[in-house]
């Protein structure tokens, strides 16, 4: 229990908004490098640029067939509309499929409103060079506020293919526009283009026999940019935190490499940024751990395997031996794992889900996570972690068979850009 209330301590001081690239990110960054000495150890930080926009004006109104201001937040880096703002007809496509814009060649003109934004649905706006496009989140029974609506990023993938500006209003007010029939909205968007500085956090524990061979264990520490972000993700980067407490004390056969990432949840541009600035480094990185949310007191824990099935075999076999509960999902983890199992390096993604807490919301709070939660997955992790970087040979060859392989080429989206 002792390490379970140094986690859940340890979640609660990193329970404020960490979003890339800000002030707060690095007072978090700061915040860990302080743990890291106070256990014994040195951590560094490693800085990266990531693209952000300064919002000048975003506003939303209907002007037919009735009058009414919407509450609204951009899609950073989708470009702007003229000064002034554009009069657009109102167009609902849920799926933004050819077939719902009834043969219109040209959605010049057009807001579109969107059930989710998806690369297919963006692509086909950007070549029907619709004006501008408008997403929701969020049921219609939400706080009417809309204090859970935050500006996002339009991710690169999307970037290459073209600018829309975008728009994103609460479920509420999209259920009510498309009920009440609105005809034409005007909307302002004007942004710039910057470039923001996040962080990764650093620390390595040098292996005993085996130091030219590495295991990484990662833990994004970031935000989004509203709620305290307890669950997602300060739990995994306190997890992180214990075990690098733990391997301080006890190194390891093999060196392990402790990355928290910062900007993961803006497409996981801290886990990208140590691969391109440490490419001297992967051929040394047989094996990847990663914590992402962790220690909630309701909910099955869940293992990712991302990679083939004697990765899958060798992560239940243990599970089995210590009698830990988990179900296993063979597939990418939408994590910081990913970039490395993209570099074919086989990973497990150590979580717990529960339908009882929230993330990406005001509410993502300290109340569902427990000490017992945690420390649980820390007793968990710690274990396997010992079994795999000690073992004589690795338990699982480096690469990916060609079904992950192509999973990870869907997530990354290298299918969809022809």
């Amino acid at each position: 229990m002792e390490t379970g209330n140094y986690q859940l301590g340890l979640v609660e001081k990193l329970s404020f908004v960490r979003y890339g690239g800000t002030e707060d990110e690095l007072r978090a960054a700061n915040l860990l490098l302080e743990e890291i000495g106070a256990a014994g150890g040195r951590g560094e930080l490693m800085d990266f640029t990531v693209p952000a926009s300064e919002v000048e004006v975003c506003s939303m109104t209907v002007t037919s067939p009735f009058e009414r201001a919407v509450a609204c937040v951009p899609y950073w880096l989708s470009g702007s509309l003229p000064e002034g703002g554009a009069e657009l007809k109102f167009l609902y496509a849920p799926m933004g499929t050819e077939e719902e814009y009834g043969g219109l060649e040209s959605l010049e003109g057009y807001a579109v409103l969107l059930n989710a934004l998806t690369f297919e649905a963006y692509k086909l706006l950007v070549e029907k060079k619709a004006s501008a496009f408008i997403t929701l989140q969020g049921k219609w029974f939400d706080d009417e506020s809309g204090e859970d609506l935050y500006a996002r990023a339009i991710r690169p993938y999307m970037q290459e293919v073209g600018r829309v500006p975008g728009f994103m209003i609460t479920g509420r007010d999209a259920t009510e526009l498309v009920r009440d029939g609105a005809g034409t909205v005007r909307l302002e968007l004007v942004q710039r283009d910057v470039e923001n500085t996040s962080r990764d956090v650093l620390a390595v524990v040098p292996g005993t026999e085996a130091p030219g061979e590495s295991v990484v264990l990662t833990a994004h520490y970031d935000s989004v940019p509203i709620g305290a972000g307890s669950w997602d993700n300060a739990t995994g980067a306190a997890n992180l935190m214990a075990l690098y407490r733990h391997f301080v004390k006890h190194p390891a056969r093999r060196t392990l490499r402790f990355i928290w990432c910062g900007s993961e949840e803006q497409g996981l541009l801290g886990s990208k940024a140590w691969i391109e600035q440490n490419g001297e480094l992967m051929p040394q990185v047989k094996f990847c751990f990663n914590f992402d949310m962790c220690g909630t007191v309701l909910g099955p824990n869940e293992i990712y395997v991302t990679g083939g099935d004697d990765l899958l075999h060798f992560a239940q076999q243990y599970a089995h031996e210590v009698g830990w509960p988990a179900n296993f999902v063979q597939k990418v983890h939408s994590s910081d794992s990913a970039p490395f199992a993209d570099r074919g390096v086989p990973a497990l993604g150590i979580t717990r889900r529960t339908n009882t807490a929230g993330i990406h919301i005001h509410q993502d709070l300290l109340f569902p996570l427990s000490a017992a939660a945690m420390g649980d997955i820390f007793a968990f992790s710690a274990g396997i972690i010992t079994r795999t970087a000690n073992a004589r040979f690795l338990p699982v060859r480096t690469g990916m068979p060609d079904s992950m392989k192509e999973q990870l080429d869907k997530y990354f989206k290298r299918d969809k850009k022809a």
